[in-house]
């Protein structure tokens, strides 16, 4: 399909889509691409410009597409996949993908825990926490940012370290001696704000994945509450579910 049909039953923005996923699927758009512009579009395809935004807002929304700020839009790359059956963190997850992660320190601090915090903690609010913000990329394209709270003795010492270099779950393993045997993970779908989408290079109001891990030690001790927003299009969570036999 290459032709606008202006009087067929199909409307024209929805006939524009359908050539576009099928330059996708025939890779004549590889992932990683610039697409024409709505301009080159509209004037290819004999329609307006607002149709061709439609069709194109639409395959972004279903993440085919992603747009940048200032420079268009692009075929989406494949999704990473984060498999919620293990414990990982982040850099396990990327590398195990065959990529390079990588990791900007935006701040850390020892902070006072919110009652948010605190009550994900089991601590009083007030509290001081080991508290760090980071973007995280992978092959140098920002994926995430997680702001993690720890609360352990000795937790200040992890102002001294080099955490761009690190990964926070081996050091907390490796030299810390706190090994992690579970945790709680909670999702939920938003849109990314104005300071998140500065952050992620992406438009305001693009697809998010908020996400809320409690990571606990033994005894059901949780020493690590972070919060994570992830490029909606780019990320994807996945696990396998199993129906309980019913009794007869």
């Amino acid at each position: 399909m290459n032709t606008i049909y202006r009087k067929g039953p199909l409307p024209r923005y929805y006939q524009l889509k359908e050539i576009m996923r099928e330059k996708i699927s025939n890779r004549d758009w590889l992932p990683g691409q610039l697409i024409p512009s709505e301009r080159e579009l509209s004037e290819q395809y004999g329609m307006s410009r607002m149709t061709a935004r439609q069709a194109i807002t639409e395959l972004v929304n279903e993440g085919l597409f992603y747009r940048e700020q200032g420079k268009g839009t692009f075929v989406s790359r494949h999704k990473i996949t984060q498999q919620l059956l293990h414990l990982t963190g982040f850099t396990e997850d990327i590398r195990a993908r065959g990529q390079r992660p990588s990791t900007r320190v935006l701040s850390m601090s020892m902070s006072p825990a919110d009652e948010k915090t605190a009550d994900y903690l089991r601590i009083k609010p007030g509290q001081l926490v080991f508290t760090l913000q980071r973007l995280r990329l992978a092959d140098d394209e920002p994926l995430a940012i997680e702001v993690s709270h720890l609360n352990f003795i000795g937790c200040e010492k992890f102002l001294e370290e080099d955490l761009e270099q690190h990964s926070l779950y081996q050091l907390l393993e490796t030299k810390y001696g706190m090994l992690l045997i579970e945790a709680e993970q909670e999702l939920e779908a938003g849109l990314i704000s104005s300071k998140e989408a500065e952050k992620l290079k992406v438009p305001i109001g693009s697809p998010a994945l908020y996400t809320r891990r409690t990571a606990y030690i033994e005894r059901n001790q949780p020493i690590e509450y972070t919060r994570s927003i992830y490029c909606g299009h780019k990320y994807v969570f996945y696990t396998s579910l199993k129906r309980e036999q019913l009794l007869s």
